[in-house]
């Protein structure tokens, strides 16, 4: 039996359909991201799960459960907002504390659990200190800590690095991910940052306009991607015309002058997508020209025109000469590099 099942969950206000069939299950412990634009549902999922919401179709099950029955307060999920929603005028430990009081936990227990829960996300000796004498990491700790002091069987959390810099965030990530393997806590993150779900989660649920686009782990959805859209909003990807003819034996893959065997399979046109840091320049290969050439550190960013046209090509700063602006080259990569898809397919 899964730990946490939803089964063909839709939502819809009036005409609008904001979720559609959204079927998915989560395993004990483990950390599962919903990823996609403003807009396409995962937020309104994730209010499902937590209660806020009822769907207008569909099941959802906790431990065989079924949730929808069960009142927001007592589903037993640890919730962190965006906003991080602390009370200004109580401390640390008393903004942590506030689920357990809800609970009737004894008072001694609570004292030792917000001291530990505070300790374990970096806070100890905070808990005294108001929100507003603390940056927003601390906040985001604090907002974290009180989420977990309840021991929840679900940890959802809405976006809750999004008010981050750069810097703190990723720092953030880190803590994130080792506090979550630490407690073993069944966890769902909703962001729209691909960094983010790469990151953190063992799978990604990828969403577009309230649908499902492709559930798996970081690599397969990054190097498998299943749709036009997964590969474009998943990083940087390149998207060109192919077509497969299988007149001859074996069947070959064209685009340009450039061919290789076939795959299996595949017939007609084809689309072929290709990461930026797969591809190298060759002796053989894709013909193209270098359009601009950028320096960014630990990579050079390549601009090509290329007989199938504009490509992005990341090479790492391994201190060799590169192309030059203007420069004729040849792209190359590996067979098991690319990924394939019929033309028109869940563009």
């Amino acid at each position: 039996m899964s730990f946490l099942e939803l089964d063909r969950v839709a939502k819809q206000f009036g005409t609008q359909t904001v979720v559609d069939d959204f079927s998915l299950t989560v395993g004990k412990g483990e950390f599962v991201s919903f990823l996609g634009p403003s807009g396409c549902g995962k937020t309104t999922t994730l209010q499902m799960i937590a209660g806020f919401l009822d769907p207008s179709r569909g099941a959802i099950r906790l431990e065989g459960r079924d949730l929808t029955v069960v009142q927001p307060a007592k589903r037993g999920l640890g919730i962190v907002f965006q906003s991080y929603a602390l009370f200004p005028h109580m401390t640390a430990a008393e903004n942590v504390a506030f689920g357990l009081e809800m609970r009737r936990v004894p008072r001694s227990e609570c004292r030792e659990r917000v001291r530990a829960t505070l300790a374990m996300v970096g806070l100890a000796g905070y808990e005294e200190r108001y929100p507003r004498r603390m940056s927003g990491g601390q906040q985001q700790r604090v907002a974290l800590a009180r989420a977990l002091v309840i021991r929840p069987s679900v940890l959802l959390l809405d976006e809750p690095l999004s008010n981050l810099d750069a810097k703190l965030r990723e720092e953030m990530q880190i803590e994130l991910r080792q506090i979550q393997r630490n407690l073993g806590t069944t966890t769902i993150l909703v962001t729209h940052d691909q960094n983010e779900a790469m990151s953190l989660s063992d799978r990604i649920v990828v969403m577009s306009q309230g649908r499902i686009e492709q559930i798996g782990t970081p690599q397969e959805t990054y190097e498998r991607p299943a749709s036009a859209f997964v590969s474009q909003f998943l990083g940087k990807t390149n998207d060109f015309a192919a077509t497969i003819d299988r007149t001859a034996t074996p069947g070959r893959l064209i685009a340009g002058s450039w061919s290789a065997p076939a795959p299996a399979g595949l017939a007609g046109p084809v689309t072929i997508s290709i990461r930026p840091e797969r591809i190298g320049f060759g002796d053989a290969g894709l013909a193209a020209k270098i359009v601009t050439r950028i320096f960014q550190g630990n990579h050079w960013l390549f601009q090509c025109e290329s007989e199938c046209g504009s490509m992005i090509v990341i090479r790492q700063n391994d201190g060799q000469k590169q192309p030059a602006e203007g420069e004729a080259v040849r792209l190359a990569w590996r067979p098991e590099d690319m990924s394939l898809r019929r033309t028109g397919d869940a563009a």
